[in-house]
Parts: structure tokens; sequence; C-alpha cells
């Protein structure tokens, strides 16, 4: 069964493959803990996954799954002013990067031993950052500047680069993915409320796409494979919504339900799963899973 859809730029869709999708979304559950912020999670190994948030006292807290299990939280320390990002490069290796007081970029790794301390990366931040990876020891985080515009800082093994500017009109904060070596994917809310979008391939940025939908948050992105993209936000009536990339054509968005009070975040730990994140009502952190 197809139908026709006058925002997709001429694409027809399988209502039938949509309605599959929907039904191997498991229901909407509630992890343990209450948090003043939205999520950051990354994983780095199949059975591992790592979520992290501001705490009651403005400090960021983790929490971390060990095959199905969780532990308690423990207390990072520092002073946010954003939610957490966070992503790992490599087995028992994470980066977080959170806006502090000063509305700068901070960052705190930790190298299979030990937590670092907290490290100023500069900038004037007014969203919280996001930060993805393309290869071993390779960070590439994004901001919204003051001038609404996107800002992107990198670790390229020995050194940070200095900020620069790749434009836009964003209205949120930015979220990141990388599917593969030198690829990078950067969603934003723009103007108008919907979904925009920008890529690097190795060689340059592209122009801004507007992928439509009705935003009310940041949006967040994340990959199950090679040119595989899973984009998630919080649409008007808090609800979590979806939108996808098969590698050859966006999907419609969908409606997956849930009631949210921050943006969502999401995570693959294994090609066939996606796992989003996000805090609800009274502060709770509810999540909701796919498999398939």
């Amino acid at each position: 069964m197809y139908y026709w859809n006058m925002n997709c730029g001429d694409c027809f869709y399988r209502q039938q493959e949509a309605m599959e999708l929907n039904r191997r979304w498991r229901p909407w559950r509630v992890i343990s803990g209450r948090v003043t912020s939205g999520l950051g999670v990354s994983s780095w190994a199949p059975n591992r996954l790592d979520l992290f948030a501001r705490g009651s006292n403005r400090q960021l807290i983790h929490k971390w799954r060990e095959n199905s299990r969780w532990s308690n939280w423990e207390d990072l320390g520092g002073v946010l002013t954003s939610s957490p990002s966070a992503v790992s490069w490599g087995r028992n290796r994470i980066d977080v990067v959170v806006r502090g007081t000063d509305n700068a970029m901070y960052h705190k790794w930790w190298n299979g031993s030990r937590w670092s301390d907290w490290e100023s990366l500069g900038g004037v931040l007014t969203s919280a950052p996001s930060i993805c990876s393309w290869a071993s020891n390779r960070l590439d985080c994004f901001v919204r500047g003051t001038d609404n515009q996107l800002y992107h800082k990198w670790w390229d093994g020995s050194r940070w680069h200095d900020w620069e500017a790749l434009g836009g009109n964003l209205t949120s904060g930015p979220g990141c993915v990388s599917w593969g070596p030198n690829r990078i994917d950067v969603f934003a809310r723009g103007r108008n409320n919907t979904l925009i979008h920008k890529w690097w391939d190795g060689s340059r940025w592209s122009d801004w796409e507007d992928l439509g939908g009705n935003l009310s948050s940041a949006p967040c992105a994340s990959s199950r494979g090679r040119n595989r993209i899973d984009v998630f936000a919080r649409g008007r009536n808090n609800q979590l919504i979806y939108k996808n990339w098969n590698g050859s054509r966006w999907s419609n968005w969908q409606n997956l339900g849930g009631f949210l009070t921050s943006p969502p975040v999401s995570i693959s730990p294994t090609p066939n799963r996606i796992e989003v994140y996000a805090r609800g009502r009274n502060d709770i952190i509810i999540n909701r899973n796919f498999s398939g």
C-alpha cells in the first residue's frame, strides 16, 4: 500500500513499512533517578551504556548499564548550565561536554581507569553542546553561538582546533552523529521550528537542507550503520517524534508518544537496536527502545 506525501520531494512512502517499524518499538519505561536537565548517552561496547545528566546541585551525574544491570548514580562534579553530551571513540573511553557558568564549553573524559578534571574549551554558547566521533581519538563538538550560527570545534588526536562558524539560523542547540570515517551529520531546529540538516562528506560542508516537522526541542541523532541515520525530537505536544534516513531517502515523521520535558537523546549500541532517553514528568527518566 502506497500513499503520496507532498512534503517529501516527490517520494513514495510505504505505509505498511512504517506500521511494521512502529510495532518494533517497545513500550515506554522509567529508569530510576531524577534529573534537572536532558540526558547525555554513549556506548563503548554492545553490552555497555553510559547515561549522564545534571543533578540537583547542577553537578554532572553518571549512571551506567553493564549487560542488563544498572549502577547507582555517581557524582562527577562541575557546575552545569546545560544538558551534557557524551560520546565514546573506543573501548573504555568516554568524552563528555557541557556548558559552564561562564557559557564556555567544558570537557571531561574517562580514560579507562579514572575521570579527568574539567577543562575549558572556550566559546560563548547559547545552547547545550553536542559531541560525536568518526574515528579513534577524534572528537567533533557543535554549539549554537550568540549570533544563532552553528559553531564547530574539533580534536584531531593531538590538539583542539579553533572554533569555526558554519552558518545557519538555529533556534535550538544542535545534535550530531557520524555513521562512518570522515562523515558528520548535524541537525538543529530552524526558524520555522522545522528540522534543518547540514553534513560533512570528507571534503566540504553541505548547505543547510530543511527536513520539515514541527519541533519543540533540539533534535538528536544516532546511527545503526553505514549511511543510516535516526533523528528524534520533541514534538509540539511534547511527544517523541522520529524520522530516519535509510541510505537513499528520508522517511516521513512518526509519532512515538510519551511526554517529554527535555530534548531526547538516542544511541545504537548494536546495529539492530535504538535506545532513546529523555526527562519526563516530575524529572524522572523515561526510555523507549527499538529492536529489529
